[in-house]
């Protein structure tokens, strides 16, 4: 692991973390993508769409968004990929972009189904 040449407060604080845990979780909290990095705390926070996406899940279909159901799942799909084509494999990246294709291709479907149902009647 590359430590930085001026250790900030944010680190030093992780370092007396990582002191007080014990040894055998010391290298998943230091790992290069663990919760010393941002590498872990912003699919950690991406997770929020995936709750949006549950949530929409109980809306009508006629409130859901085409478009934005499209992009969450091709964007999804994207970054799936990519989180396991990155070094060091960024596994929560991975689920939290699987999850956000999986619950926007859902709500894309049950759109598209109420606009073709609504088109051919």
């Amino acid at each position: 692991m590359r430590l930085p040449k001026k250790k900030s407060a944010y680190y030093n604080l992780m370092m007396r973390i990582a002191c007080l845990l014990p040894e055998k979780f010391r290298p998943v909290f230091l790992h290069p993508a663990g919760p010393t990095t941002v590498f872990f705390w912003a699919p950690t926070m991406k997770w929020g769409l995936v709750i949006a996406g549950l949530a929409d899940i109980n809306r009508p279909p006629n409130t859901i968004s085409l478009g934005q159901t499209a992009s969450l799942m091709v964007t999804g799909a994207i970054w799936s990929r990519y989180s396991l084509v990155i070094v060091p494999k960024n596994y929560n990246l991975f689920s939290v972009n699987a999850f956000t294709c999986l619950t926007g291709t859902y709500n894309f479907i049950r759109g598209s189904l109420y606009q073709l149902k609504k088109y051919l009647e």
